[in-house]
């Protein structure tokens, strides 16, 4: 189940995870160009959970126009002295090596966007046009890279600025689908609004979940793929394999037993092998090759 909290940091130079030897250059260096917020945490503490994700999800919103350090002060005591920080979490706004501003204690969304706000407009800039779509991109990004649980924080503390953002939905879905943490993915695409729910991305996440669910009752890859050659009309083996197959991995070949399933029989089990193709679709992007070539061969069935 994914819980807020203070995950690595996102990829590239906007948020960063600071220590005492590298302060100097990341914050009071780099504050003399654009402002940089300092977020002292600790993975102990609860309040830093929520308030670390939303901060990343507002200065990543500025599109650049607003840097973040990470500060963990329990590996870094001596900075967190020198600042007089004295509960967490704690934040200071630097610009031109100095602190302007700051404040103690979690805040909600709204307060969170106008501190970012405040302290851009202090430094003479504004922030970017891209809005909350540049911080749905780094989650993805994230999500690509593997870091699941620092995904599903941006897209957490998105959705606490955005309750419709349907990038955001999917995107939490599939983080926990990432972690395992299937019925809270569940969770996650019933809470979403009645006129989202039919959105290409929700889904997509919806058929991800359906997969992920199949896979932790997949029987022993070697033992169907034994029984499907023992008897090439055994199309409940066949089908298994197909499911097993997916979930090692395999979808080019889990779909390639689908369609010669489909091929055998097409109505065997009221039309399993095509529905479980078109999951296998919906879970993938449109233009995927396997997307593209499973639905080509499909057809050609079809229509043949």
């Amino acid at each position: 189940m994914l819980e807020l909290g203070q995950g690595s940091a996102p990829a590239g130079d906007l948020i960063k995870d600071v220590s005492e030897a590298t302060f100097m250059d990341e914050v009071v260096d780099a504050s003399q160009n654009v402002p940089v917020i300092v977020d002292f945490w600790a993975p102990w503490c609860g309040p830093c959970k929520t308030l670390g994700p939303a901060l990343e999800a507002a200065v990543t919103a500025a599109g650049g126009a607003v840097k973040m350090a990470k500060v963990n002060v329990d590996e870094n005591q001596a900075i967190a002295g020198q600042l007089q920080v004295q509960s967490i979490p704690t934040v200071y706004a630097f610009w031109k090596g100095q602190p302007i501003d700051g404040f103690q204690g979690a805040l909600p969304p709204s307060e969170i966007d106008a501190f970012v706000q405040k302290v851009i407009e202090a430094s003479g800039g504004e922030a970017a046009g891209g809005g909350l779509e540049e911080a749905v991109e780094a989650a993805e990004e994230m999500l690509a890279a593997g870091d699941a649980q620092s995904a599903g924080e941006t897209f957490a503390a998105i959705l606490e600025q955005d309750q419709e953002n349907v990038a955001s939905f999917a995107g939490l879905a599939r983080a926990n689908i990432a972690m395992g943490a299937l019925e809270q993915a569940e969770a996650v695409l019933n809470g979403v609004p009645a006129d989202l729910s039919d959105a290409p991305e929700v889904e997509a996440a919806r058929a991800q979940l359906e997969l992920a669910r199949q896979a932790e009752n997949a029987g022993p890859l070697a033992e169907l793929n034994a029984a499907v050659d023992a008897d090439p009309a055994n199309h409940q083996a066949r089908f298994e394999l197909a499911q097993a197959m997916h979930a090692a991995g395999e979808a080019e070949a889990a779909v390639d037993q689908l369609l010669e399933l489909f091929r055998r029989d097409r109505e065997w089990n009221d039309g399993a092998a095509k529905t479980q193709l078109f999951t296998i679709f919906e879970a993938l992007k449109p233009n995927d090759p396997i997307v593209l070539n499973g639905r080509r061969k499909l057809s050609s069935m079809i229509f043949a």
